[in-house]
């Protein structure tokens, strides 16, 4: 028999075997190659999918309007101690996300007075260092913001439930404050983030916080959302 012809059963199976696995999501050869070259993680089709799920529970619903909304009114003020550990919020989120970091003396390292962040809105390296002029080029970013979050269900929440909101570590982030001020309490239609390479994460962060808190979301969001995580 010809050597072109022959049929080499090992290897047909090893050929099923990996579309299998690209077709179940358990390998993704394009994220292994991307994380393998250049340190970029991208995040696996099977979060994107559950994502796309929890996006079909999710009540679609026109925005409120914003009557009545004043951020410490009605979230409280910016930033409480939720799990008790001696640091605020805002403080915890900074020595979760950033690297390199100096504390206040006699804090217990808990008030970050520098470090460094790897913003995954911007892909930049972001030197961080606390003070009146400094501190605003890192910013705590609402993965789904409180003025859409009040538009979008959290005016029939309790002061109690709201404050949980604007303190839940799954909705916060450290990112870049001036892109962080260009989204404003956008959502995923009119705004995502300039690192296209994040965006998969910031979408499913941004669904399974809707979800959790059993908030509503326009059509546009929802729609922005599918085309992002389909393409995970």
């Amino acid at each position: 028999m010809p050597r072109s012809s022959r049929i080499i059963p090992g290897a047909i199976v090893a050929c099923l075997l990996a579309a299998l696995l690209i077709w179940t999501g358990a390998w993704n050869p394009v994220a292994d190659a991307l994380d393998d070259t250049f340190g970029i993680e991208v995040e696996a089709s099977g979060e994107a999918a559950a994502a796309l799920a929890e996006l079909d529970t999710i009540t679609v619903k026109g925005k409120a309007p914003m009557t009545g909304y004043d951020r410490e009114g009605v979230f409280g003020s910016a930033w409480i101690d939720s799990d008790r550990n001696g640091c605020d919020q805002r403080n915890d989120v900074l020595d979760r996300d950033l690297s390199a970091k100096t504390y206040k003396p006699d804090t217990g390292d808990c008030v970050v007075l520098s470090g460094t962040l790897d913003d995954p809105y911007t892909g930049a390296t972001i030197p961080f260092a606390r003070g009146q002029d400094t501190s605003a080029a890192v910013q705590i970013d609402h993965v789904y913001p409180l003025g859409m979050a009040w538009r979008q269900g959290a005016q029939q929440w309790t002061q109690e439930q709201r404050i949980a909101f604007a303190n839940d570590f799954d909705n916060l982030i450290a990112v870049d404050g001036p892109v962080n001020g260009q989204k404003g309490d956008s959502g995923p239609a009119a705004w995502l983030p300039p690192n296209k390479v994040y965006r998969c994460e910031y979408v499913i962060d941004f669904v399974e916080v809707t979800a959790k808190y059993d908030l509503s979301l326009p059509q546009p969001d929802v729609d922005a959302a599918r085309r992002i995580l389909e393409a995970c």
